[in-house]
């Protein structure tokens, strides 16, 4: 009878879970942002100081057996305060929801209120900061946290992305420049082994699913990669892929400016405007790297941001909205619409990142909303066929720093969802 009603109560719960998902309109699992009222969305593990100005510079993983928590924040430029509540869904390893009911992944009722919030103060342009704790989840995998205003569930805000790794296989990863000939100066190559001692694969050649993922961005991964070696005696699998697959180009080191201080002219920075409703921030012109060769090599944050104000003690709701102008001299790109993006604003392609061409002055254009700090930025080309092209703006070299994490995905026998079973994480050129 028991037995009975925990089947009964799984099957009721996912049905449930299939019909919010429903009416939560559009929902996309992947990092998106629904309101253009929504800005500067992280999600991080819990750093030691709340307020470290650097917590958003951390990709949102965390391991399964640590009490480690994963914070999320963001702002709501309505100007007006709203009541939101967030719902967490389990997803496979190529980011498609999974057939888990929320019993199985959750530890209590699917559907949180978020309470703790604050109204900016001594800001030009208002807005609220809402902060919460993501929960404890049971099963290792793949994550998207979907925040929904309270008195509509169908109005969606955002959603995120977030990983939780068991650590059930080891990786060792080495990152070098490419063994390609042609392909020596633009790209980076990632070769590792898998040790698996300890756990079960029935076949170790199919079994593993691997996303190898180029600083913290979704639209730089590579999928497919098979061992080339199965080392079956030793538990270890080798990833040395003579067809190159396991390469990635390395791009270049982002642009960035410096906000902290909004009276003041910050690295980047070309003049500021002080209006009574806002400051208005225009950077230096930029210009396309590609055509000078031009390898800006610095230390930066790998395209990720900062928020702080210097003049403020709580960056967090005292870190002022500024519109920051961007200007992009370069000829017409063709049959392309040109963005600029980064961590700031989850490489969105929305209208606010779209940038104008101004036939007058033979640039792109673009000005958005952004929040006080350092931010890290650059060009890219979105083709008509949807392929992305920041290469033709940035450039590619194989000695750019970056950021590389490496996911191994497996499913279990009788298990009905892909779990994450290994990660790393490795700093590549850092100055």
């Amino acid at each position: 009878m028991i037995k009975q009603l925990t089947y009964f109560l799984i099957m009721f719960l996912g049905i449930t879970t299939n019909l919010f998902a429903q009416k939560l309109n559009g929902l996309r699992y992947e990092d998106a942002i629904y309101e253009a009222n929504i800005k500067t969305v992280a999600v991080y593990p819990a750093p030691v100081q709340l307020q470290d100005p650097a917590r958003t510079t951390y990709p949102p993983v965390v391991s399964l057996d640590s009490n480690t928590p994963l914070i999320a924040e963001f702002d709501d430029l309505s100007a007006r305060f709203r009541s939101f509540r967030y719902k967490v869904f389990h997803c496979n390893a190529d980011w498609t929801p999974s057939n888990l009911n929320d019993i199985e992944f959750t530890y209590e009722y699917n559907d949180y209120p978020i309470n703790d919030y604050q109204s900016s103060f001594n800001t030009k342009v208002p807005y609220f900061h809402y902060v919460f704790e993501l929960p404890k989840l049971k099963l290792p995998g793949n994550y998207v946290v979907a925040v929904y205003e309270d008195k509509r569930p169908a109005k969606l805000v955002l959603s995120r992305r977030f990983m939780v790794y068991q650590a059930r296989v080891n990786v060792s990863p080495q990152v070098r420049l490419s063994t390609g000939i042609a392909e020596q100066r633009t790209h980076q190559q990632i070769d590792f082994d898998i040790e698996y001692k300890g756990y079960e694969l029935l076949s170790p050649q199919d079994d593993l699913k691997i996303v190898i993922r180029q600083n913290f961005r979704w639209d730089k991964v590579l999928t497919k990669l098979r061992p080339t070696n199965v080392r079956a005696f030793d538990y270890r699998l080798e990833y040395r892929p003579f067809d190159l697959s396991n390469n990635i180009l390395g791009g270049n080191e982002f642009r960035w400016f410096d906000t902290r201080l909004s009276r003041a002219v910050g690295m980047s920075v070309n003049d500021i405007e002080q209006l009574p409703d806002q400051t208005i921030v225009r950077l230096h012109k930029d210009a396309s790297r590609l055509a000078g060769g031009a390898n800006f090599q610095a230390q930066d944050l790998n395209g990720q941001y900062i928020v702080l104000n210097r003049d403020a003690a709580n960056s967090s709701n005292e870190a002022d909205y500024l519109n920051v102008v961007f200007t992009l001299q370069s000829p017409l790109y063709p049959n392309a619409q040109v963005y600029v993006g980064g961590a700031f604003n989850l490489w969105q392609h929305d209208d606010a990142s779209r940038m104008t061409y101004n036939n007058s002055s033979g640039a792109y254009e673009a000005s958005m909303y952004i929040k006080q700090g350092v931010v890290n930025y650059c060009y890219y080309a979105l083709k008509g066929d949807g392929q992305m092209d920041d290469v033709s703006f940035e450039g590619s070299f194989s000695n750019t720093a970056n950021d590389y994490e490496i996911f191994v995905y497996h499913r279990p026998p009788a298990a009905r969802a892909d779990q994450l079973v290994g990660y790393r994480l490795i700093e590549y050129g850092r100055r």
